[in-house]
């Protein structure tokens, strides 16, 4: 398999959430070419590889495979010729390398005993794709895992693998607010209720939530990243819309900053004057990732064993949907890092990680953590 080929084609053909028609098959071909038991269309796009080979532990790899609705601003030869879309998470690594790792322990099963579960799942950003997968019965159909196993690439350096027992990753909410004015003649603002004024001043007022209402022991995040509102400069408009991403490490905190939005929201729409309070929707919400302690240095040890780079990390401000395998399944699960070089972050539209050697590490490091949890076969 040349892995390097596999990637470039993969990032040049992107597609969203729910989407992945054709990564899906690439998926599928290659894990049917090497004598898998494939299933496509796990919740819609999902595919589903086993490989049995003997009595001995369920193994489930997993691999993401969506991409974000981001024009591509890289400059590569093989950058996005999808418009609008782009692979600014790395996404694209993950299936190529979980492709790897099977084509790795399919030829070395005669070292190991036990199952392999091969999951690339759909939708991981922010659009519910592993829950989609379990909803769809992805255990009672395939088995249920005995260790749930992933990556995901970072800006760091090339090759290396960073790893954190107990909490990794912070929860995740999406937040919709619409505040509800009254529309009116640009020139007459007296006769109105300005939404996109209310929609100014909660930007600032979400601001406070973290510098003064979240300890500084504690941890959290609240970011605007959309404010919609208004179709021309002299056209006050009825409703103003953000969208926000909150992140958080702590069930209390999470609670107390969710009041405290819906408290600002409704407090800017009294103090303008507004008729109707402000809509709060909740769209999406990932839990905190949590890798079980022992299981994850069970993997770094091997990663050691093995001559990786591997080294411990804080927990991350990002958030992911792999952790609902394990706690659907009731086993542990573990996650780390994959350096794919100090540029720019993910979701950036330069975001390009370097080929080498992350393709190859990559996959050295699904393989060998499935390994670990293999019966080994002395030989």
């Amino acid at each position: 398999m040349d892995l390097e080929a596999v990637y470039r084609d993969l990032h040049a053909h992107p597609e969203l959430s729910f989407a992945e028609h054709r990564t899906a098959a690439v998926a599928a071909a290659h894990l049917r070419a090497l004598g898998l038991e494939v299933t496509e269309g796990v919740a819609g796009t999902g595919v589903v590889g086993l490989l049995r080979n003997g009595d001995g532990p369920t193994v489930l790899l997993r691999a993401d495979m969506d991409a974000l609705p981001v024009t591509e601003d890289t400059g590569l030869a093989y950058a996005s010729v999808e418009p609008g879309v782009m692979h600014a998470c790395g996404h694209d690594v993950h299936v190529t390398c979980l492709m790897g790792a099977v084509q790795e322990l399919v030829g070395d099963r005669d070292a190991w005993r036990g199952t392999l579960m091969a999951v690339f799942q759909p939708a991981e950003e922010g659009a519910g794709g592993a829950a989609a997968m379990l909803a769809d019965g992805l255990f009672e159909r395939f088995g249920t895992p005995d260790v749930c196993l992933g990556q995901h690439v970072a800006p760091l350096p090339a090759g290396v693998l960073a790893y954190c027992p107990g909490v990794a990753f912070a929860a995740s909410d999406s937040i919709r607010i619409v505040l509800h004015g009254r529309g009116g003649h640009g020139s007459r603002p007296e006769t109105t209720v300005d939404p996109v004024l209310m929609a100014a001043s909660l930007v600032l007022r979400l601001q406070t939530i973290v510098s003064r209402e979240v300890a500084a022991t504690e941890s959290a995040v609240v970011t605007v990243g959309a404010l919609h509102a208004g179709t021309r400069g002299n056209i006050i408009p009825d409703d103003a819309e953000l969208l926000l991403s909150v992140r958080s490490f702590d069930p209390g905190v999470r609670d107390r900053v969710h009041a405290a939005i819906d408290r600002l929201a409704r407090g800017e729409a009294a103090a303008a004057g507004a008729d109707r309070a402000p809509e709060l929707t909740v769209q999406h919400a990932f839990p905190l990732t949590v890798n079980e302690p022992e299981a994850t240095e069970r993997v770094a040890e091997g990663f050691r064993a093995a001559g990786l780079t591997v080294v411990p990390i804080g927990p991350a401000s990002g958030s992911e949907d792999f952790g609902l395998f394990g706690a659907a399944a009731g086993v542990p699960s573990v996650f780390w890092l994959l350096g794919g070089g100090e540029r720019d972050s993910n979701h950036s539209p330069r975001f390009a990680p370097d080929i080498h050697p992350t393709l190859e590490i990559g996959v050295a490091a699904l393989a060998n953590a499935a390994k670990t949890y293999f019966f080994q076969i002395t030989r």
